[in-house]
This record gives C-alpha cells, structure tokens and sequence, in this order.
C-alpha cells in the first residue's frame, strides 16, 4: 500500500492510497461470496453461481461497489494510522481507479484535528480566594433548616393570606369570556411568593381570606410555551377554599435534638464547618476554571466547524438523558419552553465552541508536558472505579483494560495531571 498525505488550509488534506492488485482480486472474490446468494440465472441454484458465470453475464464491474467498500473499510484506517493524522470526522471519498487486475487508488479529503498554538499557561497570576463564612451566613442555614422543619396550620376564616402562605384554591381561566384549555384547576395548594403560578397571579391573593372568590388579571408573558396565549390578557375566576399558615419551630436546643445535635450551638458549630467545607470547594472549582479559562484564552487554534456541531450533539444528548431522568423528553421541554431545536443549539453554540478549544488546549499542555500514565495511576484508577461502582477491583480491571477502554481511562488521567500542572504552576 502507498500512502500519501498532502495538507492543504481550513485543517483539511487529501490521503491518496494505493492498494495493491493483489488485494484487489481478493477483494472482488469476497464481493463474489457475499452477491453471489442474491443473483439469479436460469440453470443455476441461487447462491450456487459461478463467478466466471456472473461476470460473463454482467461483467465484472458488479463487484466493483462492493469491493470497493471492503476495501476502503481496511485500507483507509491503516492508511490514517500509516499517515500519523488525527480524522475529526468522516471523510469525502473519491475512486480515482478500480479495474480487475489494477491497483485500487482512492482519494480521501479529510478533515484533521486543528494544531493548537499555546500561549501562556504557566504563571498566570491567579490566586485561589476562598469565602469566608460569617455568622449571618449561619444564622441564614439554620433559618433555612427552620423553614424546613415548620407546620402547616390551617388557618381561620379571618386570617388575611400573607407571603409564605398556602393557598387552596379553584381556579379557571378566560380570554374575553371564553374558558381556555388547560386553564381550569380544584384544590390546588399555591404557595404566595413561590412564583410557580403567571406573573401578577399570587400576588393578587395577599390580603384575602378563607372563603373570598375574586378575579384575577394577568398578561401571559409574550414567550409563553402556549403560542395562542402567549401575550394575551387573561382573567381567572378564583376562590379560596383553604389557607394554610406556617407555623415555624423556635430555635433553642430543643430544635437541635430534633436534628441530631445536643445543643443549638452545636448545630450551628456543625453548620458553620459544613459551610467552610463547601466554600473551600467552590473556592477550589473557581480557582481551577479561572486557571483553565485563562490557558484557553491565551491559546490560538483554528477549530473545524464539525468539532464544534460533534460537541453540539453530544451536549443535545446530554441534555436528554437529564430531562428523561426527570420523566421528560426534549420535545416536551422545547414546547414548554416555546423553543426548537435549532435555537436552542445557537444558544449552546458559544459554549460547544468553548468546551472543544479548551479540550484541545488541555491535550496540547499533556504533549508539551510529556506527561505520562503509570501502571502505578492506572491500578489506583481501576480502584477508584471499583469503588465507585461497588464492585470487585479484578472485575473492574478485566472490564477496563479491553481495547478502547483503557485508553480511554489513561487519557482521562493523562488530563487530570495536566490540569494538576496548570494549576500548581498557576
């Protein structure tokens, strides 16, 4: 096989190859086997048809297609390999010649991942700044457990609905005088302030009491997900049959055995740690994304527009595996939310491009840095894992050291360390 790469701009080149005549023939004859169960002539069995038979009756060219294709699915990845270039996609394929007897040329316009030009990566001037947390910011915790941890009391025909509240209540919507789909509701627990309810709606029923019936006035917000009532004034018909009150716990020592503690300082001690623990690895992440933000900046890379559509797709995926997690699908979401498809990737766009040069960036510092992967990393790794998934570490190992699986696992400590660097040399 002759192989020859020729760059050419845009991160594009054409791969010519020459497969040998040899390999040619044999290619045709496994065609052979593999048509031959499909052709019919009369005094033959089908499948039983002698080659020599068919090309005399078609000619040999009605092997040619699939030939080619065996050919093309050995020859084009032991050409790439050969070459040393990195595809990002599939590539546009050209025949430049195909005749029994002949060597089999093809051409291949390929399109390559991008060469990155790093700029500045080490001593880069970022610190890494941790919160501090005050006692309000504890006082607020332990309100926020309070909350948690109040009644709901159901309250009298005299007692005015406040923010907080619960309201239960029936409810229809018009536009005009014309009852609309979907707008129509009985014993509904709303809670005031909670804004799950059109904008202007809760607000309405402060003030108002066990029992009252009134109308509510509202404008649909002009992106609503129901196009023929986005922007239209509406009137929902409402009435109040129940109003249910908060009623919180007192904080003392009481409330902290209730939570595990002796005492409210000590809950509010554990609070506070808890607090300081989580600032300190907020404080870390943002250190780390300032540190690989900066690098990514720093560095130039002319990216393929089909990285950036590949990163599209998957974060597409990603996005519906969250939402089927949730008990919806991406069409439910995008009709909720009054979007399509093509818009919502324009917005994930700046951030697919972002993730794909970053992504570069990372893999161009771990080839600078020769930074290598142990048999030392690799066996805590598969522990990590077995741990993770609870299971034996041999399983573990026998699972990830399977073509494909264990390069997989060392390009992810591979980027790990390089990250590691970035961020001590900082």
């Amino acid at each position: 096989m002759k192989v020859n790469w020729e760059k050419k701009e845009n991160n594009q080149g054409v791969l010519t190859v020459e497969v040998p005549a040899e390999n040619v023939e044999s290619s045709i004859e496994k065609a052979y086997k593999k048509m031959r169960k499909d052709i019919e002539i009369p005094g033959f069995r089908k499948g039983r048809v002698p080659r020599k038979i068919i090309e005399n009756r078609f000619g040999v060219e009605v092997f040619y297609e699939e030939a080619a294709n065996f050919m093309l699915q050995e020859f084009y990845p032991k050409a790439i390999e050969e070459s040393g270039i990195e595809p990002v996609a599939q590539p546009e394929i050209d025949v430049e010649e195909l005749e029994a007897g002949k060597p089999f040329i093809f051409k291949a316009t390929v399109t390559v991942k991008p060469e990155v030009e790093l700029g500045e990566y080490k001593d880069l001037g970022i610190t890494k700044t941790v919160k501090e947390v005050s006692d309000e910011d504890v006082d607020a915790e332990v309100k926020s457990m309070q909350e948690k941890n109040a009644e709901l009391i159901v309250a009298d025909e005299n007692t005015e609905i406040a923010e907080g509240d619960t309201a239960v209540i029936d409810f229809e919507g018009y536009i005009g005088e014309e009852a609309f789909e979907g707008g129509k509701g009985e014993n509904h627990p709303l809670v005031i302030g909670s804004k799950s309810f059109i904008p202007g709606f809760e607000e309405q029923l402060v003030g108002k009491k066990l029992g009252d019936e009134l109308d509510v006035k509202v404008t649909f917000p002009k992106e609503y997900h129901a196009e023929s009532l986005a922007g239209k004034e509406a009137t929902f018909k409402v009435k109040i049959n129940e109003v249910k009150t908060k009623k919180l716990p007192e904080l003392n020592d009481e409330f902290a055995k209730d939570n595990n503690f002796d005492s409210l300082d000590e809950l509010k001690k554990d609070v506070k740690e808890k607090l300081e623990q989580q600032a300190e690895e907020q404080g870390k992440r943002e250190f780390e994304q300032a540190v690989i933000d900066k690098v990514t900046e720093n560095a130039k890379v002319d990216i393929p527009e089909v990285m950036v559509d590949n990163r599209l797709e998957d974060m597409v995926k990603e996005m519906e595996q969250r939402l089927s997690s949730q008990g919806m699908n991406l069409e439910t979401y995008l009709q909720f939310t009054g979007g399509d498809l093509e818009t919502m990737k324009a917005e994930l766009k700046p951030q697919a491009e972002k993730d794909v040069k970053t992504n570069l960036v990372i893999e161009t510092v771990v080839e600078n840095e020769g930074i290598e992967v142990t048999e030392e990393d690799f066996e805590d790794e598969i522990k990590k894992l077995a741990e993770m998934y609870k299971q034996e570490v041999d399983k573990i190992k026998e699972i990830f050291s399977m073509p494909g699986q264990k390069e997989s696992i060392e390009d992810g400590i591979k980027r790990r360390k390089a990250v590691e660097l970035l961020l001590e040399n900082s």
